[in-house]
């Protein structure tokens, strides 16, 4: 059994802030793209977007800090930065299907090899639908990222060759980070670009449901001394 590294949530959402260059327009979905903001650094003046009307969202918010009127897609409590604006969903909506964002970063069930995304229900009997904006952050950001766990908690692969949940958007994922991989889409393929240390590449392809090549220059997944994820320089192939 392989003793390879497993990224937690907030390791996959640095890994998702170290691709986002400064001064983009960025949307954060509900879940687990929410935490990407904690780790954007504030000189990089990335602008976030949040789909209930919020353009330039600040930190989560604590103690004397929390305003119950200010809240992300997630419903938690957010701190604004300077010069933030707050408008009614049929302006938010048009930033978002207007091509004004940059990268759009959602949660997912399913991505396919042709970028096919599925995250709005799944096929068990208690799933309870949830589109919300997804389809129009979908088709609408320039760049759209995906957060997910490589595997379903029984081990089915989350990355597959065709999805086989109702799709969210056809075509439309460029990038997924998972606990394992980063894994870009490219002209109908997954390519990884990064893998987690002591994981190789044979068997991360047994936990993808579609063939699965590493890029040139594929790097190593690390933990820093703070327990931060990181990119080594080393080159797998």
């Amino acid at each position: 059994m392989s003793n390879h590294l497993t990224l937690n949530r907030n390791q996959i959402a640095q890994l998702v802030a170290l691709d986002i260059p400064p001064g983009s327009a960025v949307n954060l979905g509900i879940g687990m793209p929410t935490l990407v903001a904690e780790f954007l650094p504030a000189e990089h003046e990335v602008l976030l977007h949040s789909e209930n009307g919020i353009l330039g969202m600040g930190a989560i918010a604590l103690g004397d800090d929390i305003d119950s009127d200010l809240i992300n897609a997630s419903r938690e409590p957010i701190t604004l930065i300077q010069g933030a604006s707050i408008s009614e969903h049929t302006i938010s909506f048009a930033m978002m299907r207007g091509g004004h964002l940059d990268y759009s970063i959602l949660g997912g069930f399913q991505v396919a090899s042709n970028g096919d995304l599925a995250n709005w229900i799944t096929d068990a009997d208690d799933a309870i639908p949830a589109i919300g904006g997804a389809m129009d952050l979908a088709v609408g950001a320039r760049q759209v990222l995906v957060m997910l766990s490589h595997t379903s908690k029984s081990g089915e692969p989350k990355l597959v060759s065709q999805c086989s949940y109702p799709l969210t958007g056809v075509g439309v994922v460029n990038t997924i980070y998972t606990d394992l991989a980063i894994v870009d889409v490219d002209n109908g393929s997954f390519i990884a670009r990064a893998i987690v240390e002591g994981l190789s590449l044979q068997q991360l392809q047994e936990k993808t449901g579609a063939p699965l090549q590493a890029s040139n220059d594929c790097r190593t997944i690390t933990l820093d001394s703070n327990g931060h994820a990181r990119l080594s320089q080393a080159s797998l192939t």
